[in-house]
């Protein structure tokens, strides 16, 4: 999560975003929990991409092209 972005929000809860993923937020109550949310929602929101081809490519992170990738190969390598 070394690309992931946060912010702690008024109330002090922490948002984080990935650039990139477009519409890809999450949210936690404190710090330590904001990376792990991410992770997790960041994996969710890869495999809507690839179930659903919602019409745009996954950003290609870390030199990791996953557009190519079927949805069998993704649940494959879990």
């Amino acid at each position: 999560m070394s690309r992931g972005t946060y912010e702690e929000l008024e109330d002090g809860s922490w948002a984080g975003s990935v650039p990139g993923c477009v519409g890809l937020i999450a949210f936690a109550l404190d710090r330590s929990e904001i990376e792990a949310e991410l992770k997790s929602t960041l994996e969710d929101w890869m495999l809507v991409g690839l179930r659903l081809r919602l019409g745009h490519d996954l950003p290609i992170l870390n030199g990791i092209n996953l557009n190519s990738v079927t949805l069998a190969d993704a649940v494959d390598a879990n």
